[in-house]
């Protein structure tokens, strides 16, 4: 129970602190401003993390971003221990959250839906 909490606790942390880090300090230009960090789940050993992203942007946009921020994991995760004070960062692993791209979707049946029963 209190190793769950710590994961979770290092979760939150983590994924404010990856935020401000893909913002201000990786200088890869294939990751843009249009890179937002949805969720960050830390496995309960500490030793992995699966951080999902939210990337803008055409499918060629989404793949080259996650290139980038896998060519970065190594400063990503050595910038991450020493801001959270970790003796060992976990293992990042990046991978592409949908949810905003199917909340989209959602959004416009529901108005193609409601546009074909006004008429």
């Amino acid at each position: 129970m209190l190793q769950h909490k710590r994961s979770e606790r290092l979760s939150e942390l983590m994924q404010e602190e990856l935020s401000d880090i893909i913002r201000r300090q990786v200088k890869d230009p294939r990751v843009g401003e249009f890179c937002t960090i949805m969720h960050v789940e830390v496995s309960e050993d500490l030793r992995h993390a699966k951080v999902s992203v939210s990337i803008m942007g055409d499918e060629a946009q989404q793949k080259k971003t996650l290139i980038g921020l896998k060519n970065a994991t190594g400063f990503i995760r050595r910038e991450i221990g020493q801001r959270i004070g970790i003796r060992h960062a976990p293992e990042l692993v990046f991978v592409l959250d949908k949810s905003v791209d199917y909340s989209f979707e959602i959004d416009r049946l529901i108005r193609d839906f409601y546009k074909e029963n006004d008429k």
